[in-house]
């Protein structure tokens, strides 16, 4: 239905509180309407006289989105000074003035030519005047008016998303507030109830519910389990009007996902789990794999295993795997089959993240009964001990046994066990061992100061299954016997000065021995039977396993003799006891007054004068390459080449050899033929060459003549060749011309060079069949064989 409107616009005219009614334009969609018209007037408001005028306007009103078919009516313009003659044209300018609004310029008729939206712009803003037409003056001022678009509901509401995600705790209270959607209306919301949404649900109830005027969406269900439904989309309406009918609406869509608390606890899927283990699983091996199951995620259903009671709890253990939350049952300590096959354990899970304000639902844990049966293999033999350490003689006879050891089967069949030593471990065989019964003996003499420690290993092995083997360490010691005899500390050589006094110390022996002694070594010395009484010195024991060697008489003559030899007994205190004859030698030196020694017959020998062994064997090296290079000097100077003739640039300034002769031409037959520099056909093999000096001793080698149909590259590597194996060449570099064009075309060579050395005249007819590229070549010979003829 129509709505008609009227504004007051009050104008001050030169009087106080003198106002005018005007009415409001309307839209023309075919209603009469009263005329709007604005009075353009020249009075000055400081006029004191009320002058007499039609009604004033400064704004009309438009209404959006006309959709007549004729243009939009706004208003007219009217000066008091128009008479109606026509003398007057009105003037629009301004916002939109000549596109969006144009004026009649006869009657001030204001027209709208395209429709109107107010949400692109509300106020249009215009002036307008009055002038002459025929001087073009204003007769009035202008005047600014206001075209105001009144709006209507065209636009629906729009939310500021598309789509709205959201999420809440699961078993959240009724009212828990989930998430606020918005929408806006770009119509005016001062005009009417056009940009007045309210919201509303389509989608979503009972579940969700939506605040009417905020948007705001709420829990309405209480208790919702996310482990029956994670997802729901809620759908949103958005209307203006504030609701009412005929208001224009939009929709969104809310998804809202319920995320986990921890409101189930873990539960086995079964009271009773069975395993089987072989007796011969390693500890830390897994044994089988339990899981509780829990309908929460993420942390909220990770689980803790342990075994809370059982006759296996110290030898079984679980652990948690964190990507699958399951337990791992392992081994922690070997088993026996025979000992106890069967272990039964207590295993409890437990939530690690519990929510307390969910206990009521029950205690978060759970517990089964797992059962573990160990199974019997065929376990290798094993030893009593896991290392045995036995104690040797090291003068024990061979074959002596010096310890055994034991191993048996721990299988119910008890199988027979046989014994062998890991030769790797004796290399040298020093050792054996009983198959049947595991005594140890001894294959070879032992040695304690050889080797003190003899480390060996004995596997023992089922005789009906040698594949079922163990290994044992045996650590075996070698005892310490006197079978050593102690001697000197270190090689004794000492002088006594012929000018010595009796009873001179003149060097102290000490003694070592390779056999241990518990209680220390107790060396005795003395001098053997035979020097006792005739040598020239004597022996004193000092009682601390040293002695000391003094002179008997008063003066020594190095010339009579000049070196004695002192054998010497030494003996330990041991059992047996062990004794050896030492060998001290002293020489007769010349000294002087202070003892010092100067010089001994033994020291001329072994020091001769003159040159050294290896100053002799550098000289004679030295002599050796100089001859060496005295020879092969000669040799190159032999078959060093005749130097050529020119040798320097000094010679070329010295020796200036001209050739200045021209020669005669074609004709000049007598003249250098240089055909052998094109045809290797005529090359004379018997001339010598002419830049160097001629050599006796090498003959030049005659080269083999080229075939007819010779390349030039095959030439060439042929002459290269040549040079290359020629003793006669110079050594130094040298050029060489191979001007050679082959004998490969067809009309042979075109050079006159050639021509000394063919023996007839050449017909060139051929060269007038061969195009015009050979025309002119053609009648050049042409010409030439014309004037012979004549």
């Amino acid at each position: 239905m129509r709505t008609y409107h009227c504004f007051w616009l009050l104008f001050w005219a030169g009087q106080p509180h003198q106002s005018f009614l005007t009415p409001l334009s309307k839209r023309t969609s075919g209603f009469p309407e009263k005329e709007k018209v604005l009075v353009l007037s020249g009075n000055s408001r400081r006029d004191l006289h009320r002058s007499k005028r039609s009604w004033m306007w400064n704004q009309f009103f438009l209404l959006e989105e006309y959709t007549g078919t004729d243009y939009q009516y706004v208003g007219k313009l009217h000066s008091d000074q128009d008479k109606g003659d026509g003398s007057l044209k009105y003037i629009l300018s301004g916002d939109g003035a000549g596109d969006l609004f144009i004026i009649n310029e006869n009657t001030g008729d204001i027209q709208a030519t395209k429709r109107l939206d107010r949400e692109e712009k509300p106020v249009y803003i215009l002036r307008a005047q009055a002038i002459n037409r025929r001087t073009g003056r204003p007769v009035e001022p202008e005047s600014e008016f206001i075209i105001k678009i009144h709006d209507i509901n065209d636009n629906e509401p729009m939310f500021t998303k598309e789509v709205y995600n959201a999420s809440i705790p699961e078993m959240s209270d009724v009212g828990t507030f989930v998430v606020q959607v918005t929408a806006t209306d770009a119509d005016d919301p001062t005009y009417g109830n056009s940009a007045k949404v309210v919201y509303s649900i389509l989608q979503g109830q009972p579940y969700f519910s939506v605040e009417s005027e905020t948007g705001i969406i709420k829990t309405a269900l209480l208790n919702m389990d996310r482990e029956n439904r994670e997802q729901y989309q809620v759908v949103i309406q958005a209307k203006d009007m504030g609701g009412q009918m005929g208001g224009l609406s939009g929709t969104t869509t809310v998804n809202i996902t319920l995320t986990d608390v921890n409101d189930n606890p873990p539960r086995f899927p079964q009271s009773t789990y069975q395993f089987r283990a072989p007796e011969s699983t390693p500890p830390d091996s897994p044994v089988g794999r339990i899981k509780a199951n829990d309908a929460d995620v993420d942390e909220n259903a990770e689980i803790e295993y342990s075994i809370t009671e059982g006759d296996g709890y110290d030898m079984f253990g679980i652990t948690t795997d964190k990507d699958t939350q399951e337990g791992i049952i392992t081994v922690k300590k070997a088993l026996d089959f025979e000992n106890k096959n069967l272990y039964v354990l207590k295993v409890e899970a437990t939530n690690t993240h519990v929510d307390p304000r969910f206990l009521y639902l029950g205690p978060f844990k759970d517990s089964a009964t797992v059962r573990i049966q160990v199974e019997d293999v065929d376990e290798p033999p094993v030893f009593s001990r896991p290392a045995y350490i036995m104690e040797v003689k090291e003068d024990v006879p061979i074959n002596s046994v010096i310890g055994t050891v034991t191993a048996q089967d721990p299988d119910a069949a008890k199988n027979p066990v046989k014994y062998s030593v890991d030769r790797h471990t004796d290399m040298d065989r020093v050792f054996n061992v009983n198959s049947g019964n595991g005594s140890i003996f001894t294959s070879k003499p032992l040695d304690r100061e050889t080797l003190l420690w003899h480390n060996i290993t004995v596997i023992a092995a089922e005789i009906n299954n040698p594949k079922q083997s163990s290994r044992v360490p045996v650590f075996i010691k070698v005892l310490d016997v006197n079978d050593n005899a102690p001697e000197f500390a270190m090689f004794y050589e000492t002088f006594v000065c012929e000018n010595a006094k009796a009873e001179q110390l003149i060097q102290t022996l000490s003694a070592v021995d390779k056999d241990d002694s518990y209680s220390g070594h107790q060396f005795s010395f003395s001098l053997a039977p035979e020097a006792a009484s005739s040598s020239n010195f004597t022996l004193q024991d000092n009682r601390d396993n040293t002695a000391g060697i003094f002179t008997r008489k008063t003066r020594y003559n190095r010339h009579e003799m000049s070196t004695y030899f002192l054998p010497v007994i030494i003996s330990d205190n041991d059992y047996p006891i062990q004794s050896s004859t030492e060998t001290v030698t002293i020489r007769v030196c010349a000294c002087d007054h202070r003892g010092k020694m100067l010089s001994c017959n033994a020291e001329a020998l072994i020091h001769p004068t003159g040159l050294s062994t290896g100053a002799l064997i550098a000289i004679l090296l030295c002599i050796i390459i100089l001859l060496v290079t005295v020879v092969l000097f000669a040799a190159l100077r032999r078959q060093r080449k005749k130097e050529p003739l020119i040798i320097s640039k000094e010679d070329i300034r010295d020796n200036i050899v001209s050739y200045n002769d021209e020669g005669g031409g074609e004709e000049d037959t007598q003249a250098f033929d240089i055909g052998t520099l094109r045809n290797p056909e005529a090359i004379d093999d018997n001339k010598l060459r002419r830049d160097i000096v001629p050599e006796t001793l090498f003959m030049p080698r005659r080269t083999a003549t080229a075939q007819d149909n010779t390349d030039v590259r095959d030439f060439i590597n042929q002459r290269l060749k040549e040079n290359d194996t020629d003793p006669t060449a110079p050594p130094y570099d040298s050029l060489a011309t191979y001007a050679y064009e082959g004998n490969g075309s067809v009309a042979e060579s075109l050079s006159s060079l050639e021509s000394v050395t063919t023996d007839g005249d050449q017909d060139y007819d051929y060269l007038s069949d061969w195009g015009p590229r050979f025309k002119k070549l053609a009648d050049m010979y042409g010409a030439m064989d014309s004037d012979k003829d004549s």
